[in-house]
């Protein structure tokens, strides 16, 4: 295929492919369907192609793309240039939907040029705006890297000559940002309650004469204004547990009460979530309470961890490396021109779930964004450059004026623990709010035993070595403690010999190959340096090892293994003492420093500049959290390796696992693992605190619904399903019970639903398995969702079915297949209705699709929780009267939650399967009242499917969620 060069795509031809074809025009004007084969050989002689989302296209023809500059005209790069914040799917038609337009069904390859038209007349339009000046900036860059679209653009543009006398001055957005300023802080908040009425009232207003009419909306409303109540004393939040079925609306149900209290008491309410597509979904809704842009910018606020925004400082290392090269790299030029064109657009900077497309660095390689984020812990905050424009700080600032917060679960449990370790020393850099509202509740567990655990592993200490160090020789940008300390060390002397003892501590951390090292790998290129052979931390990790290949029970292959610490081995014990010496001989001087950069802050006012007040003590802070707390929490481990054998029943659980790296393929870390056997214990501790009023709500904090008899549900049962969920929320933790709330859902899942059972599928049978879910699926004509408990699985089946389904005119898409991220795989499958998506257990909460998008659900096994040491600890802790019942209580949530995906609206309907005949009866009071399980054969599950789903054509309604 030649390259486009200084082509125009005019009279191109045009290619769109799925697995099984290919719809091809030639220029010549002949549409012509073909085979894989057959388009790649035709390929190959033709001039440069329209298509949308290269890559993907070229793969489905069995080829390997190759990486930016590509010898195609993509659709998806004029797009984003143009329209670099906007939403689109990667498929002809979602970006037909995207630029308001409607798409064929199918989509041949000749309606790219019905797009490229719409697209060259956007363009033109922009000619006339500001926009225009930020894009013929960027031409030079493009034009010299050979990007396919840019004589095309100069052309459309009328582009002159750059007049900037650097070429790459486009390129550094950050000069041109907006800059935030420093506000007084805010006074704290009132007490004053929400009633129900006032609840109820903004609900209305919210909803509108036009809304559809949702039963036990304001009842919720009401529920969730106990959480909002002034609390009897300190450490005695009120808490609410509101359980809204699929349907009730609890979204727009608690952001009623919320704001109202937000309003009244002049502080915020933090709305937090566990999975990113939530927190769009809540951003949508919150549209609807403040229409105005502007007055929603400044009431609303989106915060994340650092580590998902762009850092302006590692994008200038980026600039300048590349600026700094005579022969540049065109797939470097053309990424950071894309990426700059981005920044320089975006709302917040988010580059993970925000408003960079998912697809961003399939197109123009993961590594140009990957490095920019801060992951390390390395930012230098207030001697940093672009403090002033960093999006970060402006994301902190906007929160601590703001009404709503909408933040993760993740992020909230991070600040609560930090308070509550901090000192009155050195302020928080944020104010942790008084009311916290934790929807997706029923993932609390999860996230505290993530927010609360610690690791001991090689891969956790050569990062806190090249913390401290810095990049050590390598291409990296890594900075190093002296360096972001290097200024204050000059005017205070005081910090030198700390500093020093710091970093010469660190290399009793694993070195730079440590992983090779380990695996008894020789890097010939590596100087021998003494401090490798007897390296503490390394002897210590390789002890590990031995531990857990002498005890742990399964294959060598797998992607995790493990093995109890205790009783440790004598070799293990031996490696235990020469590195609790030297993480001991670390720690001391890092208090020193701490207490050294403390000493400054006691200088008078007019001796530190507020700005260099800021940066100090943000460099506390970061020590602290990166460094001390770490370490400290190492020793502790280190000593109870040395120590008897814990009791039965103690606080933690101790274990050693062996596990990938993710993002990193052919990488294994190897760590001692510590964590708590019931995790809510330090969530009800870090919360209770800083916390007034709490809500938990979810459509499954419990894992049945009681059943309905004459006179109600069994209270007996009633009551033991609130206390199960409450143990496993941790709200016994807490003083005062929670008020519990129960809203059924509106919908008739008797007649909406089905649920079947299929019994003749072999359990081992991937060929039969396949089979199964290429059946079920051409039966759904699309719609469907398949969920695995195994990656393996998951691909044996999908190359098994691809082909087939492809022929059917089903496009099949996947997780661990795919390279997209699993929000635009999502998108992907919400837009082409006729589609199927693949994924394991776990991306059943990322799935949100209302309407015929999604019309039937498929499990290949009971969804059993995973049998690990943890799992077994934990359901001797939390039900040792009946650990199968805890088993059961998980597995039924799973279904539960899995089950409500299938009805979002009222006018939905969806099928529910099961491959597992060995479904045990005694889970099926999962799903809702009145939905009959039946267990069919395969046969019988195809032909039922076929007969109550609706086969109608789509069409693109007000309600789409991709309407424009």
């Amino acid at each position: 295929m030649p390259t486009p060069s200084r082509a125009l795509p005019y009279d191109a031809p045009a290619l769109v492919t799925t697995r099984a074809r290919a719809s091809v025009l030639t220029p010549d004007g002949e549409l012509l369907s073909l085979d894989a084969n057959e388009a790649a050989q035709l390929l190959a002689t033709l001039p440069p192609p329209l298509l949308i989302h290269g890559p993907a296209t070229i793969r489905r023809l069995g080829l390997t793309p190759p990486g930016q500059v590509v010898p195609w005209f993509d659709l998806l790069e004029l797009f984003l240039f143009l329209f670099p914040t906007r939403p689109v799917v990667p498929t002809p038609r979602g970006m037909a939907l995207a630029l308001g337009m409607m798409a064929p069904d199918p989509c041949e390859a000749d309606f790219l040029h019905q797009l490229l038209e719409t697209l060259r007349q956007s363009l033109t339009r922009l000619a006339e705006t500001g926009e225009a000046d930020t894009m013929r900036a960027l031409l030079p860059l493009l034009s010299r890297a050979g990007w396919a679209w840019a004589a095309f653009v100069e052309t459309e543009l009328a582009a002159t000559p750059s007049r900037q006398r650097h070429p790459y001055e486009a390129l550094r957005v950050w000069r041109r940002l907006p800059r935030w300023e420093e506000l007084a802080q805010r006074p704290p908040p009132g007490s004053r309650p929400v009633s129900p009425v006032e609840a109820r009232t903004r609900l209305s207003a919210i909803l509108g004469n036009k809304a559809e009419t949702r039963p036990g909306q304001a009842d919720y409303a009401s529920a969730v204004t106990h959480a909002l109540a002034p609390r009897e004393g300190f450490g005695i939040p009120e808490i609410v547990l509101a359980e809204a079925g699929t349907g009730t609306g609890k979204t727009l149900g608690y952001i009623a009460p919320a704001s109202v209290w937000a309003e009244q008491n002049d502080g915020p309410v933090w709305i937090s979530t566990y999975t990113r597509h939530l927190q769009r979904q809540i951003e949508q809704e919150l549209h609807r309470l403040y229409p105005d842009d502007a007055e929603r910018r400044n009431t609303v606020v989106l915060r994340k961890g650092r580590e998902n925004y762009l850092c302006l400082l590692n994008m200038e290392d980026a600039v300048n490396t590349l600026a700094s090269r005579p022969n540049p790299s065109p797939a470097a030029l053309v990424g950071l021109s894309m990426l700059a064109r981005w920044a320089e657009a975006t709302e917040d900077g988010d580059l993970m779930g925000g408003d960079l497309p998912g697809w961003f660095g399939d197109i123009f390689g993961t590594s140009t964004i990957y490095g920019m984020a801060d992951r390390r812990g390395e930012c230098i905050h207030g001697a940093c450059p672009h403090y002033q424009t960093c999006f970060v700080e402006h994301s902190i600032r906007r929160a601590r004026g703001a009404n709503l917060v909408i933040a993760n679960h993740a992020l909230v449990l991070s600040q609560a623990s930090w308070a509550s370790l901090a000192r009155d020393d050195v302020p928080d850099e944020d104010q942790l709010p008084t009311r916290y509202f934790f929807d997706e509740g029923h993932h609390l567990p999860e996230a505290a035993d993530s927010a609360f655990s610690l690791a001991l592993s090689g891969l956790e200490a050569a990062e806190l070595r090249r913390w401290l160090l810095g990049a050590e020789g390598s291409r990296s940008r890594a900075r190093g403690l002296r360096r972001r300390l290097e200024d204050l060390v000059a005017t205070s002397p005081a910090l030198e010999s700390p500093l020093d003892a710091i970093l010469s501590a660190a290399h009793a951390l694993p070195a730079p190959g440590w992983l090779g090292r380990l695996n008894g790998e020789d890097d010939a290129t590596e100087p021998e340096v003494p401090e490798l052979i007897t390296n503490s931390a390394e002897q210590f990790f390789r002890a590990l090892r031995a531990q857990l290949e002498a005890r742990r029970i399964g294959a060598a292959g797998q992607d995790t293994s493990e093995c109890e610490l205790h009783p440790a081995g004598e070799t293990l014990r031996g490696a235990v003492e020469p590195f609790d010496t030297a993480l001991r001989r670390l720690l001391t001087p890092l208090e020193t420093l701490v207490e050294r950069l403390k000493a400054l802050l006691s200088e008078p006012d007019d001796a530190l500049e507020a700005a260099q007040r800021l940066r100090i003590e943000a460099m506390i802070r970061s020590i602290r959290r990166r460094a001390i707390s770490r370490v400290e929490g190492w020793i502790a481990m280190l000593d109870t390796v040395l120590g008897d054998t814990p009791e039965s029943g103690s606080a933690f659980i101790d274990l050693i696992r062996i596990e990938y790296v993710p993002g990193r393929p052919g990488e294994r870390d190897i760590g001692l693992h510590r964590h708590w056997r019931d995790p809510t214990i330090p969530f009800a501790s870090v919360m209770q605190g800083p916390a007034h009023g709490i809500l938990i709500t979810s459509a499954t904090l419990r894992d049945q619904t009681p059943p309905q008899g004459e006179s109600g549900p069994d209270p007996r049962l009633v009551e033991q399903g609130w206390q199960a969920a409450e143990t496993r929320l941790g709200t016994p933790h807490f003083i005062k019970p929670p008020m519990r709330a129960s809203l059924l859902s509106p919908f008739d899942y008797a007649s909406q639903t089905r649920a079947l059972i299929v019994t003749d599928v072999p359990p081992n049978d991937l060929d039969a398995l396949a089979s199964a879910y290429r059946l079920l699926f051409m039966a759904s004509e699309g719609g469907a969702l398949g969920l695995f408990t195994a990656i393996s699985r998951l691909r044996a089946v999908h190359q098994r079915i691809a082909a087939p389904l492809e022929e059917a005119g089903l496009p099949l898409y996947a997780q661990h297949v795919d390279t997209m991220d699993n929000a635009t795989l999502v998108d992907i499958f919400r837009t082409e209705l006729h589609s199927c998506l693949l994924g394991t257990d776990a991306m059943r909460d990322g799935v949100d699709v209302p309407g015929q998008a999604l019309r039937l659900v498929v499990f290949e096994r009971t969804p059993w929780p995973r049998p690990d040491i943890l799992h077994r600890e934990r359901r001797k802790a939390l039900s040792p009267d009946d650990p199968r019942d805890y088993d059961d209580r998980l597995t039924r949530m799973k279904l539960r939650q899995a089950f409500g995906r299938l009805i979002r609206k009222g006018d939905d309907r969806g099928v529910f399967v099961i491959l597992d005949r060995r479904m045990p009866s005694r889970l099926l009071s999962a799903f809702p009242e009145g939905v009959d399980v039946e267990r069919v054969s395969l046969a019988q599950a195809v032909r039922q499917i076929g007969e109550f789903l609706p086969h109608e054509p789509h069409a693109v309604t007000e309600s789409d969620p991709h309407d424009v």
